[in-house]
Protein backbone atom coordinates (compact mmCIF):
# COMPACT_ATOMS: atom_id res chain seq x y z
CA UNK A 1 0.00 0.00 0.00
CA UNK A 2 1.44 3.45 -0.99
CA UNK A 3 1.38 6.43 1.65
CA UNK A 4 -1.70 7.64 -0.36
CA UNK A 5 -3.68 4.21 -0.24
CA UNK A 6 -2.78 4.54 3.84
CA UNK A 7 -3.60 8.04 3.88
CA UNK A 8 -6.92 7.95 2.36
CA UNK A 9 -7.52 4.43 3.97
CA UNK A 10 -6.76 6.37 7.53
CA UNK A 11 -8.99 9.51 6.05
CA UNK A 12 -12.03 7.27 5.28
CA UNK A 13 -11.97 5.75 8.81
CA UNK A 14 -12.06 8.90 10.34
CA UNK A 15 -14.93 10.10 8.02
CA UNK A 16 -16.62 6.86 9.45
CA UNK A 17 -16.01 8.05 13.03
CA UNK A 18 -17.28 11.53 12.59
CA UNK A 19 -20.27 10.39 11.17
CA UNK A 20 -22.83 10.03 14.07
CA UNK A 21 -21.36 13.49 14.98
CA UNK A 22 -23.25 15.50 11.56
CA UNK A 23 -20.49 14.90 9.55
CA UNK A 24 -20.80 14.21 6.13
CA UNK A 25 -18.57 13.38 3.00
CA UNK A 26 -18.04 16.25 0.29
CA UNK A 27 -15.84 17.65 -2.35
CA UNK A 28 -13.41 20.94 -1.71
CA UNK A 29 -10.44 22.00 -4.10
CA UNK A 30 -11.32 18.89 -6.27
CA UNK A 31 -10.20 16.91 -2.87
CA UNK A 32 -12.69 14.65 -0.78
CA UNK A 33 -13.26 17.19 2.32
CA UNK A 34 -16.01 16.57 5.15
CA UNK A 35 -18.73 18.90 6.20
CA UNK A 36 -20.45 19.63 9.48
CA UNK A 37 -24.21 19.75 9.55
CA UNK A 38 -24.28 23.88 8.43
CA UNK A 39 -22.46 22.51 5.08
CA UNK A 40 -19.07 23.97 6.17
CA UNK A 41 -15.75 22.44 5.25
CA UNK A 42 -13.73 21.76 8.06
CA UNK A 43 -11.48 18.75 7.29
CA UNK A 44 -10.14 17.08 4.11
CA UNK A 45 -7.66 14.91 2.05
CA UNK A 46 -4.89 16.07 0.28
CA UNK A 47 -2.24 13.67 -1.34
CA UNK A 48 -1.46 12.27 1.71
CA UNK A 49 -2.31 14.77 4.13
CA UNK A 50 -5.08 15.65 6.42
CA UNK A 51 -5.96 19.20 5.98
CA UNK A 52 -8.15 20.75 8.79
CA UNK A 53 -9.52 24.07 9.80
CA UNK A 54 -8.55 24.38 13.56
CA UNK A 55 -8.31 28.34 13.55
CA UNK A 56 -5.49 30.08 13.48
CA UNK A 57 -5.83 31.28 17.13
CA UNK A 58 -6.11 28.22 18.95
CA UNK A 59 -3.76 25.87 20.76
CA UNK A 60 -4.50 22.66 18.07
CA UNK A 61 -3.33 25.24 15.83
CA UNK A 62 -0.10 25.81 16.92
CA UNK A 63 0.14 22.23 18.28
CA UNK A 64 -0.03 20.95 14.46
CA UNK A 65 1.95 23.60 13.16
CA UNK A 66 4.87 22.40 15.26
CA UNK A 67 4.29 18.57 14.28
CA UNK A 68 7.53 17.67 11.46
CA UNK A 69 6.13 18.05 8.20
CA UNK A 70 3.20 20.08 9.25
CA UNK A 71 2.56 23.05 6.93
CA UNK A 72 -0.25 25.63 6.41
CA UNK A 73 -2.61 25.00 3.07
CA UNK A 74 -1.66 26.62 0.20
CA UNK A 75 -4.11 24.65 -2.28
CA UNK A 76 -3.58 28.03 -5.10
CA UNK A 77 0.10 28.75 -4.30
CA UNK A 78 0.80 32.29 -2.96
CA UNK A 79 -1.99 32.61 -0.65
CA UNK A 80 -2.12 30.14 2.44
CA UNK A 81 -5.17 30.03 4.40
CA UNK A 82 -3.88 30.99 7.83
CA UNK A 83 -7.16 28.40 9.90
CA UNK A 84 -6.00 25.64 7.67
CA UNK A 85 -3.05 23.28 8.73
CA UNK A 86 -1.83 20.15 6.56
CA UNK A 87 -0.87 17.22 8.18
CA UNK A 88 1.56 14.57 7.16
CA UNK A 89 0.69 11.07 6.63
CA UNK A 90 3.71 10.43 9.03
CA UNK A 91 1.38 12.14 11.79
CA UNK A 92 -1.72 10.21 10.76
CA UNK A 93 -1.95 8.79 14.58
CA UNK A 94 -2.85 12.33 15.23
CA UNK A 95 -5.04 12.75 12.56
CA UNK A 96 -8.59 11.99 14.20
CA UNK A 97 -7.48 14.37 17.25
CA UNK A 98 -7.25 16.87 14.96
CA UNK A 99 -10.22 16.48 12.90
CA UNK A 100 -12.18 16.59 16.04
CA UNK A 101 -10.96 19.52 17.17
CA UNK A 102 -11.50 20.95 13.32
CA UNK A 103 -15.10 19.78 13.69
CA UNK A 104 -15.75 20.91 17.13
CA UNK A 105 -13.90 24.47 16.28
CA UNK A 106 -16.02 27.52 15.55
CA UNK A 107 -16.36 28.35 11.66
Amino acid sequence: MNSNDAAATRYEAIADELAPRGAHRSKMFGMPCLKDTNGKAFAGLHGDELVCRLGRESAEHAEALALTGAHLFDPAGGRPMKDWVCLPGTAADRWQRYAEAALAAPR
